[in-house]
């Protein structure tokens, strides 16, 4: 008989912003690997979603944000979450995008 996996919790800590600010877990996984192995990640993503865990760190550079986004979208069709507003996910602005012209739409490939 498979045992249901326990749900963790972790602490969070209040971020302040002018819209109002959001909490954030203390604890959250990394989503970088090497050798990068897109199924490994999103597997991993999801487990760890069932567990519990609601903070995602990633990086265009390091091409997790598009497995995390699937991985997500499958823990939420698994019931595991609700909506992707549970999540916090933090990622990286590399340098190279670093130019007046160039952060946008780098922000915005992120966020897709």
């Amino acid at each position: 008989m498979a045992s249901v996996p326990q749900v963790l919790t972790f602490p969070e800590v209040k971020l302040s912003s002018s819209s109002g600010g959001r909490n954030m877990p203390v604890i959250g996984m990394g989503t970088t690997a090497d050798p990068f192995d897109e199924t490994a990640l999103k597997e991993a993503v999801v487990e760890a979603i069932s567990v519990g865990y609601r903070h995602f760190d990633t990086a265009s550079l390091h091409k997790s944000e598009k497995p995390l986004g699937e991985a997500i979208a499958e823990a939420i069709k698994l019931g595991f979450i609700s909506s992707r507003d549970e999540l916090f996910i933090s990622s990286k602005l590399w340098c190279s995008d670093a130019h007046p012209d160039l952060v946008l739409p780098a922000v915005k490939n992120s966020l897709r």
